[in-house]
C-alpha cells in the first residue's frame, strides 16, 4: 500500500483526518463526517507494515515499549502530517491528521470581529472552550494569524499536537510541540518567561499546573490565549475552581476578576450550503461581570450574558438566533443546537410576530 497516494489524496479533498484500521477500508473525515476510500478493509499485518515503515531506529522499540506513539512527517505535494500509532485488538492502528499551513482568516471563519479585538489586547486572558472537533484550534489560529499580520512581537505556543503551521510575519512565532520540542507542558511553561513572549498560547489546559501558569502570565502582563473542555462560559468558571482546592477559590476568583478578558464557547453548525460554521457564545469581562466573579457569583452569570446590551457579549442562543436571522442556518439546525430549545423558539417566534413555522419535530404545547 503506498502511504503517499493516500496523504496526497487526502490533501486534494481537504480531509482534516485520515484513519487506518485492520478490517476497515482506509476513511478520511471531511467537514466532520468520515467517507471510506473504497470497499475492502485492510488486512491484518498492513496498517504495522507502514507504521513501521514511517518510524526511525529509536521510534520502534519506543512504540513496542509504550503501544503508542506520535510523530510527524513531511510527504512532498501532500504537505505535513502529525501520526498517531496505537495497538487496538492486538492488532495496529493509525490515526493521521494534517497539520495546515493555509491560515483561513477570522472573515472566512465567519468569526466575530470582536476577535480581532481581543487578540491585539496587550495583556490578560482569553479561553476558547468547547468539546473535541469544536474548531478551538482554527479559531486560535486565525487570531494568532491576525496579530502576526499587523503587531510586531514574540509570539510563543505550546501544543500538542501542532495542527497550524504559522510563518513569520511582522511577529516571530515560535510553536513548540509536546512530545518532540519540549517533554511536557509544565516543562515548556516553565521555562516560557525566558523566551520574552508577547503572547503565549497553551494548547490544552488539562490540570492546576496549567491553569496556575496561565493565570500567572496574565498577571505579569502577557496576553495568555488558552483552550479548555467545557461547554459554556459559566461552566468554565466552575471547571477553573475544580482545579483547585476549595481554601483557593477565593483568591483564584479575584484573580481571574483582574486578569480575565474573555471567554469565548465555540460549537460548529451545519450552514444551509451544507458546510459547518462556528457558533460562538461570548463572556466579556465587563464590569458587571467582573464583580460577579469576585463574588463567586458563577450561577448567575449566564442570565446577566442574555440581558447584557455590551457590543459583542451573546450567548449561544443569541448567536444562533442571529445566524438564524442572517439566513445562514436552518430554523432546525438552531433549536437542535440550542443550550435552551424552548426558550429559542420562543425568542424567535416573538421576534417574528409569532409567524415563524417550527419544524414538525418541534413540540408546539411548548407555548
Amino acid at each position: 500500500m503506498d502511504i503517499g497516494y493516500f496523504l496526497k489524496l487526502m490533501t486534494e479533498k481537504g480531509a482534516s483526518d485520515m484513519f487506518l484500521t485492520t478490517g476497515a477500508p482506509v476513511n478520511i473525515k471531511v467537514e466532520g463526517k468520515l467517507y471510506p476510500l473504497g470497499n475492502t478493509g485492510l488486512p491484518g499485518g498492513m496498517v504495522k507494515k507502514i507504521a513501521y515503515s514511517l518510524m526511525d531506529e529509536g521510534q520502534v522499540p519506543q512504540f513496542e515499549r509504550d503501544l503508542e506513539l506520535n510523530l510527524a512527517i513531511a510527504v512532498k505535494d501532500a504537505g505535513r502530517f502529525r501520526i498517531n500509532v496505537f495497538k487496538q485488538r492486538g492488532e495496529v492502528g493509525m490515526v493521521i491528521r494534517a497539520i495546515k499551513s493555509e491560515i483561513p482568516s477570522i472573515e472566512q471563519l465567519r468569526l466575530p470581529v470582536l476577535f480581532k479585538d481581543l487578540i491585539m489586547e496587550p495583556r490578560g486572558l482569553v479561553l476558547l472552550v468547547g468539546a473535541t472537533g469544536s474548531g478551538k484550534s482554527t479559531t486560535l489560529a486565525s487570531m494568532i494569524d491576525y496579530r502576526n499580520t499587523n503587531v510586531s512581537g514574540h509570539i510563543l505556543t505550546i501544543e500538542d499536537p501542532i495542527e497550524y503551521l504559522h510563518r513569520h510575519k511582522k511577529s516571530v512565532v515560535n510553536q513548540r510541540e509536546v512530545g518532540l520540542d519540549t517533554h511536557s507542558y509544565h516543562e515548556a511553561l516553565k521555562n516560557a518567561m525566558r523566551e520574552a513572549p508577547d503572547v503565549i498560547m497553551i494548547g490544552e489546559i488539562r490540570d492546576v499546573e496549567t491553569m496556575e501558569a496561565a493565570i500567572a502570565f496574565s498577571e505579569t502582563g502577557h496576553l495568555c490565549l488558552a483552550t479548555l473542555h467545557s461547554n459554556n462560559a459559566d461552566q468554565t468558571l466552575e471547571r477553573i475552581l475544580n482545579f483547585f482546592p476549595e481554601s483557593a477559590h477565593r483568591n483564584i476568583l479575584m484573580n481571574l476578576a483582574l486578569n480575565l478578558r474573555a471567554v469565548i464557547s465555540q460549537r460548529l453548525v451545519i450552514g444551509k450550503d451544507g458546510r459547518r460554521l462556528p457558533a460562538a457564545e461570548v463572556l466579556l469581562n465587563t464590569p458587571l461581570i467582573r464583580d460577579m466573579i469576585r463574588r463567586g457569583q458563577i450561577h448567575e452569570i449566564k442570565e446577566a450574558m442574555d440581558r447584557s446590551l455590551q457590543e459583542g457579549m451573546q450567548t449561544f442562543d443569541q448567536a444562533l438566533m442571529a445566524m438564524y436571522k442572517e439566513g445562514k442556518i436552518e430554523l432546525e439546525e438552531a433549536l437542535v443546537k440550542a443550550d435552551s430549545r424552548d426558550g429559542l423558539a420562543l425568542k424567535i417566534r416573538l421576534s417574528e410576530g409569532g409567524n415563524a413555522a417550527m419544524p414538525e419535530a418541534y413540540d408546539a404545547a411548548a407555548f
